[in-house]
């Protein structure tokens, strides 16, 4: 994506004219004020637990969701200058000038977050339980989530003539265990609440590599306006200490890049696959989507060339075929390539919209706390409010992670960068946005 400047929004969107049609320019830039067990080396490969297509689907209305605890609350902060390489044992050793030096990554509290980012899978679990007519009232589903619209990055369907409670489906089996995108914070926070206001009907745990996985089946709630969030006030926050949340920036970057066992520099990593150094580019089949060198250790789904002007930086011509991760249902033929609602030429659309979405956990490498998918795949909302713009009419919240169709900076621990909480145009044009879900408060076996 494009050349960082010290006081922009995450996701700068434009629209520009290119070959006598407007399209939409993307850039990820930087914000400009402040808000793991593992070991020093990079993240050991995961198990994997199965393809897309073996993986059983959640009950309508049941979602199961695997967590990992981060403990060591009080931990150190770091700090860091947005999208400029390293970071500092305090900001008093940062150097002056913008961006201005933040802290992060210090938490007071032990939490639970996500192993796995939240899939279209249990998306559509949620849009059919709070939707069930599909007035689509509060706009969690958008026309470019629809396959016909979309072709590359359409997942969820949406049928007027299908009975109540069933108007939304996963496009196609292969699009049920990737992150679920065009998600803005609004719809992630509807998600937190439909989990708050349901019924928590168990816990069991297991380990993978290591860790110790709660995962938690969750029959969702109707309710999703309120709960852990009051969401019709447009600066919400958090009204419980105890529940489901969307992590806040700092939950979500100690989950990523802080190693309790102390490796990497001041015990925090440069990287959610290790301490220093940028991990592999996932490579997927192109009909699935399942990561195909798995092998190749660390490994993130992202673009170590970055995509095409406007979406990358000036001059980029986009990233040679296959060193990227990219695929698209065999079921959309020929449209795959072509057909996008931007109204981009084939040639623009290729070389701009490159990479796709990877089904979750299989890249294999784990954060020092034992998560997936923190690096690439999706950019993941935060609940954080950025400060600077509290006198906007818009509310912008902090994002973290890097997405599939860009380059290693992205991943950095200075990543971080806001983006208007309810953003149409981005939620429209902007496949690679999601979120994982979090648990504060109370982590013992819950009473079914």
């Amino acid at each position: 994506m494009s050349t960082r400047s010290p006081c922009r929004s995450w996701i700068d969107s434009k629209l520009i004219r290119s070959g006598g049609v407007l399209a939409l320019t993307i850039a990820v830039t930087a914000g400009c004020t402040s808000g793991g067990g593992g070991s020093a080396q990079p993240s050991r490969p995961a198990t994997v637990a199965g393809t897309a297509a073996t993986r059983p689907m959640s009950s309508p209305g049941v979602v199961t969701i695997p967590m990992v605890e981060v403990t060591k609350p009080g931990n150190a902060s770091v700090g860091i200058k947005p999208f400029k390489p390293g970071f500092y044992q305090d900001c008093s050793a940062a150097p002056s000038g913008l961006p201005h030096c933040l802290t992060v990554g210090s938490v007071g509290h032990p939490y639970m977050i996500g192993e796995l980012e939240t899939t279209v899978a249990q998306y559509v679990s949620f849009l059919n339980t709070v939707d069930p007519r599909a007035t689509n009232h509060y706009k969690l589903w958008v026309s470019n989530m629809s396959p016909s619209t979309w072709p590359k990055y359409g997942s969820i369907t949406r049928s007027s003539s299908a009975a109540t409670g069933k108007h939304y489906s996963v496009a196609y089996p292969e699009w049920a265990d990737k992150p679920a995108g065009f998600v803005d914070f609004i719809s992630a926070a509807h998600f937190a609440n439909s989990l708050n206001n349901g019924k928590v009907l168990g816990r069991s745990t297991s380990t993978k590599d290591g860790f110790t996985i709660y995962t938690y089946k969750v029959q969702l709630s109707p309710r999703s306006e309120t709960g852990m969030y009051d969401l019709t006030n447009p600066r919400a926050t958090r009204a419980s200490s105890s529940g489901f949340v969307v992590p806040s920036q700092n939950e979500w970057m100690k989950a990523a890049y802080y190693d309790p066992k102390g490796g990497g520099k001041y015990s925090y990593w440069e990287y959610p696959t290790g301490p220093t150094d940028a991990p592999h580019a996932s490579l997927l089949n192109p009909s699935t989507g399942d990561v195909t060198n798995a092998q190749t250790q660390p490994l993130a789904a992202y673009s170590p060339q970055g995509p095409a002007f406007p979406n990358g930086p000036k001059g980029a011509t986009g990233a040679k075929s296959g060193t990227y991760p990219t695929w698209c249902p065999s079921q959309a033929g020929s449209d795959c390539n072509t057909k996008n609602p931007l109204g981009l030429s084939a040639t623009k659309y290729q070389s701009n919209y490159q990479g796709n979405l990877a089904t979750v956990g299989q890249a294999l490498t784990r954060s020092p706390w034992g998560t997936l998918d923190q690096a690439g795949n999706a950019v993941e909302w935060t609940d954080t409010i950025l400060p600077i713009f509290k006198h906007s009419p818009r509310v912008t919240r902090r994002m973290h992670g890097g997405v599939s169709n860009a380059k290693s900076y992205q991943l950095w621990i200075s990543a971080i960068g806001p983006q208007p909480e309810r953003n149409l145009i981005p939620k429209n044009i902007y496949p690679w946005l999601g979120f994982r879900v979090g648990l504060v408060g109370n982590l013992g076996n819950p009473t079914p």
